[in-house]
């Protein structure tokens, strides 16, 4: 099975991951278009879900709450941070576009220890990694220091002629500096006919898959290093889904690579 979940061209439904898709027990991934006037509307079952608002501005109602007119970004490179909500296991959710808009879902197996919250940009943490030409930038919209079960949720900006997720690190062992997280990468591209490069691979090369990535494009990675470039002239942006037994980002560098950031 291919790591690349190609998105659709047209529809509603952009990508849909589920764990039982994925081949993993964790993270769920789904993002959708809508028309101004157009509903999405779901249950969340028995999974937590972080509802990202990318671009355009929509109405949420979870159960009998209603969060009215969030968003605003026209695109996810715009320097400003996004509205998100955290939404437990069991409820009903409806997102009503006030005017063309995306929305993420992202989301992992929960028992409901946490109510619904609306997340404002200003809660969030922007920051800059790395430096030269593998700067990019950061901004924190579910980290481990904010409540969830399992979820961890980021979104990224890298510029273009930069790398990404580098140097190549992993996440898929249990011991005391590294974690097992699953993660999806949803991938936009400025201007949108570009694209990027991706790698995941493993030390012993059981994955070692190169891929080539377009607009709206997700890669899953189930283990494994996971690196990206971005090409002279397009900017990339990925919004990062991460969930697994242990709700911590403690990541191993591939030995291989570290000496650049000694």
């Amino acid at each position: 099975m291919s790591l690349l979940v190609k998105a659709a061209r047209e529809g509603r439904e952009l990508v849909h991951i589920t764990p039982a898709s994925a081949g993993w027990g964790h993270v769920g991934f789904r993002a959708v278009r809508l028309a101004a006037g157009e509903a999405d509307v779901f249950l969340t079952e028995g999974v937590e879900v972080c509802l990202t608002v990318l671009t355009g501005r929509v109405d949420v109602q979870v159960g009998d709450q209603t969060f009215a007119g969030l968003g605003g970004r026209q695109s996810v490179f715009d320097e400003r941070s996004p509205h998100a909500v955290y939404v437990p296991p069991g409820q009903s959710v409806q997102v009503k576009a006030l005017d063309g808009a995306e929305v993420a879902y992202s989301s992992a197996p929960a028992r409901g220890l946490y109510p619904v919250r609306l997340i404002e940009p200003e809660q969030m943490k922007r920051s800059v990694r790395g430096q030269g030409s593998n700067t990019r930038y950061i901004c924190d919209i579910l980290p481990e220091s904010e409540p969830a079960e399992s979820l961890l949720v980021v979104e990224v900006v890298t510029p273009p002629g930069h790398s990404s997720s580098y140097p190549p690190h992993k996440h898929d062992t249990a011991t005391d500096t590294e974690t097992v997280l699953e993660e999806t990468y949803y991938h936009r591209l400025n201007p949108e006919q570009g694209f990027a490069f991706q790698r995941v691979y493993t030390d012993d090369r059981s994955i070692d898959e190169s891929m080539a990535v377009e607009n709206h494009d997700t890669v899953m990675v189930p283990r494994g290093y996971h690196p990206c470039v971005a090409p002279f002239g397009y900017s990339l942006y990925y919004l990062n889904t991460m969930a697994g037994p242990q709700r911590k980002w403690a990541f191993r560098n591939d030995p291989a690579h570290e000496w650049m950031l000694r």
